[in-house]
């Protein structure tokens, strides 16, 4: 059996990104761009406007705001070109044009469960909210691991997260600070059917 990570980088306040800042808020620091690096081999897995976006990164296209790529996110997109991908979407076409990617029409919460059942090593989300927020509800979801940038982005955040997920207890499974500054939590994840407070045992 295949173990599904969701994996987010955020602001503080939940935002996936900001306009006008750069990759990793600009934050990112040599212990934790050391322990990506150390991470071990995925198949990833994302929505239509993330592969949409990533891969116009992969092919040249800089960020808004940005002239150029620094060298960390050129790193971390060209280990992402490396990587295997599945795109689960209904408007992209064959053959889709980033290296490694496989296009998937099916229904991804189907899908998803029987990719895990094939038992082919680590499945990680990148991105894509929608789905992460589809599998969690499915209750496929193993590891739930957040990393949070020392930043409130309240004025130019983009992509909030947590709208529209279900109540979710979280059971803490590790945790880390990386150049003093930059937070991981890890939990198992349990989607909940009503608040565990006031309910008759």
């Amino acid at each position: 059996m295949s173990e599904l990570l969701v994996d987010f980088i955020t602001s503080l306040d939940g935002y996936a990104s900001g306009e006008g800042w750069p990759g990793f808020w600009g934050l990112e620091g040599p212990e934790y761009l050391a322990w990506l690096g150390e991470q071990p081999e995925a198949t990833y897995l994302m929505g239509a406007n993330t592969y949409r976006l990533m891969s116009g990164f992969a092919a040249g296209e800089v960020p808004g705001g940005q002239d150029e790529f620094r060298p960390e996110e050129e790193a971390s997109v060209d280990e992402l070109t490396q990587a295997s991908k599945v795109v689960f979407s209904s408007s992209l076409e064959e053959p889709l044009t980033w290296a490694n990617s496989t296009l998937v029409r099916d229904d991804a919460v189907e899908a998803v469960r029987a990719m895990k059942s094939s038992g082919l090593g680590l499945l990680s989300t990148i991105g894509s909210l929608s789905l992460c927020r589809s599998l969690l509800r499915a209750g496929l979801v193993d590891r739930f691991r957040v990393v949070m940038f020392p930043v409130i982005t309240g004025a130019t955040g983009e992509e909030r997260i947590y709208d529209g997920y279900p109540d979710v207890a979280l059971e803490m499974t590790g945790h880390r600070t990386f150049d003093g500054r930059i937070q991981l939590v890890e939990y198992r994840p349990r989607v909940l059917e009503h608040p565990p407070l006031g309910v008759p045992a």
